[in-house]
């Protein structure tokens, strides 16, 4: 039988969420038929090699999210190790988790972008860094944890930069009105396109992960042009960071805007949420994929690529 390290927790913001997200894939994958071994992944880096190394996997799973998790840290470690692991390498994860990096890579692939400023706190403080609406966020989290947007008539500048962590820097990014969108990549597959609705105003920590958060339609109601616009974009993102196993791009439809022209990419995630109300697993169920199989197909593929 087939050992699986399911790793989880970790040390980001993130942690309640890939516990969730492990707790769920290690369940799975015994109904699979897989031998599943949880560990969570705290601040003491010793035990958890120590523990990986009692374990002894076949392969580890990675269900991490966040900083040290998904941005090519644990990656590295496990290589390290000589163990292999579920979805993308350290290179891949690490371009995806720094946006600028991420940003200008799809630009240069030729993909659809929003115009951007990095600018520190102490700017953002003097003055807006964009024309509002704009957006600011940090450039290296995920699940929009720190993300804020500024419209006119806020005066939350000075608040958000006064709470900004020192020494790190601000991304601004034009807004993009419209339809929040979202597409998962299976392998080298585009699964399908969501439109995710909420009331909070934009995707947020909330709307990802509370119930009642947001609601996602499934196929997305678009024109077929748009949709094949989405789904092309996702892969071409994904290709272009070197991504492997699964992905999930975000992007926004201008639906002011002719056809897909309105389309613009935000940025991809390389460890898409495997949560209760996470958008890869909903996508595969629709394609026929039960959470079970997903799981093993997201094994025995990073088995077959090692």
């Amino acid at each position: 039988m087939i050992r699986v390290a399911v790793l989880m927790g970790g040390i980001s913001a993130e942690r309640e969420v890939s516990l969730s997200s492990g707790a769920m894939v290690a369940a799975a994958l015994v109904e699979a038929g897989y031998e599943a071994v949880p560990v969570d992944a705290t601040r003491d880096l010793p035990a958890l090699l120590d523990t990986l190394r009692r374990v002894n996997p076949d392969i580890v799973f990675n269900a991490l999210h966040g900083r040290y998790g998904e941005d090519g840290c644990i990656q590295g470690i496990l290589d390290w190790m000589g163990l292999r692991y579920t979805h993308s390498g350290p290179r891949a994860s690490a371009l995806a988790m720094d946006k600028p990096a991420a940003k200008a890579i799809f630009a240069d692939a030729g993909l659809p972008v929003a115009a951007h400023r990095l600018v520190s706190a102490e700017e953002l403080a003097a003055a807006d860094p964009l024309p509002r609406p704009y957006v600011v966020k940090p450039v290296n989290e995920g699940s929009s944890v720190g993300v804020a947007i500024l419209a006119e008539g806020d005066n939350r500048r000075a608040e958000i930069a006064a709470s900004w962590p020192r020494h790190e820097p601000v991304m601004a990014e034009a807004f993009v009105p419209g339809r929040e969108l979202t597409v998962a990549v299976l392998g080298n597959e585009p699964l399908a396109v969501t439109e995710i609705i909420t009331t909070r105003g934009f995707y947020d920590y909330a709307a990802k992960y509370e119930e009642g958060g947001s609601r996602h339609i499934l196929p997305a109601p678009l024109p077929p042009e748009v949709t094949e616009a989405a789904l092309a974009i996702s892969l071409a993102a994904h290709e272009a960071l070197g991504c492997r196993g699964a992905s999930r791009a975000d992007l926004r439809w201008d639906d002011a805007r002719p056809g897909a022209s309105g389309l613009v990419l935000l940025e991809i995630n390389t460890q898409p949420g495997m949560t209760p109300t996470s958008l890869l697993p909903e996508q595969a169920a629709f394609r026929g994929i039960p959470f079970p199989s997903l799981c093993a197909r997201i094994v025995r593929e990073a088995l077959d690529a090692a």
